[in-house]
């Protein structure tokens, strides 16, 4: 019998339930698990009667935890508020994923084990697929221990008419290396939607974030323009008078090849001059973003470091702020 999950979120966090559905693979393969989320709704359906059902039949409830699932009025007060429900009732589990950095060790899930590793949000890894892979460990873990499987059963595959094997044996019929990891390969057209990707969540993060520091600073005034599709511009007001501006640009080509340029002078929309620059770039088993290295100083990030998509906006952002901190 399969464990059912539900995935509670955002949909700003879209890409990465995807990606931790992905790696729930293997766990959906061996039936082990049953994993359910809205974009399952049909048409015709009545939306909240259908998430409330499935909630309600869960056996573990993920929550993707960052900034917008917490502002979500209907993620915060009515699915997370009826899981924790079911959990304090022993009816289900609970498992906060933070998929982003946030304020959220005070929230009602604040005292249960977070994942992955140490509740470091799955944007702030180096790698992401590390991040991805703690997530499925542990929910592995999790699942196998709820529906009381061995650890060895589920390794070994069920073959039509194959001779029974004991759990005892399991690991004496089938020796396996612990070295399993290949190298993925990529294409263009896989690097060119990561881009167009990374540049579609800057946009909103410049939009939300403009947005909040207007409201928590009486003073402050923000304003976003999307320019067109692969162009933006972000404006900071403090009474009235201009303190920083920037035009961010997704370039398809060039002496450079693809990337995302950040220039000061808000005119430059066509990305052709720029204080700082990201691009994709692959390791054997990723897509990522990696900056020029012109800015390091307005972020955390160590110089040429792996980004992700939230680590590139973050390093964008930085230098927006700058002038203000």
């Amino acid at each position: 019998m399969a464990a059912r999950v539900f995935f509670s979120y955002s949909h700003d966090d879209e890409e990465q339930r995807n990606q931790i559905e992905k790696h729930l693979a293997l766990l959906k393969r061996q039936g082990l698990i049953d994993a359910w989320h809205d974009r399952r709704i049909l048409a015709g359906d009545r939306i909240g009667d259908v998430i409330d059902a499935e909630i309600e039949k869960a056996n573990i409830i993920l929550l993707l935890v960052s900034a917008s699932f917490i502002a979500s009025d209907y993620c915060y007060s009515r699915e997370m508020a009826r899981a924790m429900e079911r959990q304090r009732r022993g009816e289900a589990i609970v498992v906060p994923i933070i998929v982003r950095n946030c304020d959220w060790h005070s929230a009602p899930f604040g005292s249960i084990k977070a994942v992955p590793r140490d509740g470091k949000a799955i944007t702030s890894w180096a790698n992401p697929d590390d991040a991805y892979t703690d997530v499925a460990r542990e929910l592995r873990a999790l699942v196998e221990w709820s529906l009381g499987v061995d650890k060895v059963a589920a390794e070994v595959p069920t073959v039509a008419h194959a001779p029974e094997v004991s759990r005892a044996s399991a690991h004496e019929a089938f020796p396996r290396s612990g070295n399993l990891r290949v190298k993925r390969n990529f294409s263009d057209l896989d690097k060119s939607r990561y881009l167009t990707d990374a540049f579609d969540f800057m946009a909103r993060y410049f939009e939300g974030s403009l947005d909040e520091l207007s409201k928590r600073n009486a003073d402050i005034q923000g304003e976003f323009r999307r320019v067109d599709g692969v162009s933006l511009t972000a404006i900071v007001y403090r009474n009235g008078k201009r303190m920083s501006a920037c035009a961010v640009r997704l370039n398809g080509g060039g002496a450079l090849g693809a990337g995302i340029t950040y220039s000061q002078d808000v005119s430059r929309t066509d990305g052709n001059s720029f204080n700082e620059r990201v691009s994709v770039e692959v390791d054997d088993q990723s897509l990522f973003l990696r900056s020029m290295g012109m800015a390091s100083m307005y972020s955390g990030h160590a110089d040429r470091e792996k980004l992700s998509h939230e680590g590139a906006a973050e390093l964008f952002w930085g230098m927006l702020l700058g002038p203000l901190q």
